[in-house]
């Protein structure tokens, strides 16, 4: 076999490929040889069709087969040969064989580019901090407070109030019709939680267990239920019945209930804190990352393999589909999608990935063992049983491969945050948990 290589456009390469029709023809009858003591025809004994006949059938299909089998194995040790790191599959087209009986091929492909990154010294980062305060805790109690309160009926003429727990009868009609969802009896919610449209809770605010009232409710343009979105409603309430919520104290017996080892005051506002440590952890780190990334591609130099993004894009289409179908639309296999959409977020995603592979390359910044182990007890850490979580992750490559993965992206942002320019800014904790 003879391999000549040639640059045709930045990253894209040709290669011929060349290769005896006789090896080919050779191969060819060997496999039809293996074929016909196995193949079965009416009117033959297994193993005994005649070669001419299996030859007929099959000769095609088995052609195709070498044919691909070997332009691919020549195309591989080629590669290999030249050092090439190529990116996607090869497009292969087959010229005229040569007088000589050779059979000659081209193959078109694109191999990764050389990444240049500038001087991380000369980056800019923003590094975020978070403090877990007294304030935060706080918040979270009242939260878990909230998640174990109680109710009591109020007096008959006790008029309704935020926090309240509320039972209502209720229909709306829209230009004198009425709609799905529109209509319940014996509805509950509780004042002020969000549950109900503001109409809806104003309305119902401060009325008396018997009564009733009449009122206007717009639906806004981006409701969920798209039959009134943007449409006004004359809706009917009857209050029945007021209830006050009543949220445990913080002491010994709350912390006993949640299952704290240590079931005083001081040792559920501990384990608040280390909770909260840690989510807020997890969020510094992917903000801080996200910054590191932003500067990383920024200092970098690198064609983009058209085979690489396309492929990106792909994903990112089967992955929107998947959402659609998940969300319960019908023929979402059929959605019309313009690739244009995905390619800016499938460009920036393959750019990251090479420059990322190269830092980690450069400077040895791959996951070690204990990396990977000491990042999933910290996952497992806030479930009831850590253990079992350890081993569902242990138990699947592709979960541990994911684990790798964030764990070498925590090691290039430590690296790219030890050289850069860091510029950090405080953020409260309520600011750090409203972003997404």
């Amino acid at each position: 076999m003879t391999v000549t290589v040639e640059t045709l456009e930045k990253l894209e390469r040709k290669m011929t490929l060349t290769l005896p029709v006789g090896k080919v023809q050779s191969e060819v009858e060997s496999r039809l040889k293996k074929l016909a003591r196995t193949v079965k025809m009416d009117g033959f004994r297994p193993g005994k069709v005649p070669m001419n006949v299996v030859a007929q059938r099959y000769g095609y299909s088995v052609h195709y087969e070498v044919m691909n089998d070997k332009v691919g194995e020549a195309f591989a040790s080629a590669a290999n040969e030249a050092k090439l790191r190529v990116a996607g599959q090869p497009r292969i087209t087959e010229k005229e064989t040569s007088p000589e009986g050779e059979m000659a091929f081209d193959a078109v492909f694109e191999v990764y580019p050389d990444v240049k990154i500038g001087d991380l010294s000369g980056a800019e980062v923003q590094k975020i901090a978070t403090e877990v305060t007294d304030s935060a805790i706080d918040k979270t109690l009242d939260i878990l407070r909230k998640q174990r309160r109680t109710f009591a009926q109020r007096a008959h003429d006790a008029a309704a109030q935020v926090g309240d727990r509320v039972t209502v009868d209720f229909e709306g009609k829209i230009d004198g019709e009425p709609f799905s969802g529109g209509k319940a009896a014996d509805f509950q919610f509780i004042l002020g939680d969000g549950q109900m449209l503001k109409e809806f809770e104003d309305a119902t605010s401060g009325m008396k267990a018997g009564e009733s009232k009449t009122f206007q409710l717009a639906f806004p343009a981006d409701y969920h239920g798209k039959d009134v979105a943007g449409k006004t409603a004359d809706f009917m309430v009857t209050l029945k019945k007021v209830e006050a919520a009543h949220l445990p104290e913080v002491n010994d017996a709350l912390a006993k209930s949640l299952g704290i080892a240590d079931a005083t005051v001081d040792g559920l506002r501990a384990d608040v804190k280390k909770n909260l440590e840690r989510e807020v952890k997890f969020r510094l780190l992917a903000r801080n990352k996200q910054a590191v990334m932003d500067a990383l591609v920024a200092k970098a130099e690198l064609d983009l393999p058209n085979a690489s993004v396309q492929a990106e894009v792909s994903r990112l289409m089967e992955s929107a589909r998947a959402d659609l179908k998940q969300r319960g639309m019908k023929d979402a296999d059929k959605t019309p999608m313009p690739e244009d959409i995905f390619r800016p977020q499938a460009e920036r995603r393959v750019r990251l990935g090479l420059v990322v592979a190269e830092l980690v390359r450069a400077h040895n910044l791959q996951a070690k063992p204990e990396q990977i182990k000491a990042h999933i007890e910290e996952l497992a850490a806030s479930y009831e049983k850590p253990a079992e979580v350890m081993r569902w992750y242990y138990s699947d490559n592709n979960r541990l491969a994911e684990v790798e993965a964030i764990v070498i992206e925590n090691n290039v942002t430590e690296f790219v945050l030890a050289k850069a320019v860091v510029n950090e800014k405080s953020l409260s904790f309520d600011e750090l948990m409203a972003q997404n």
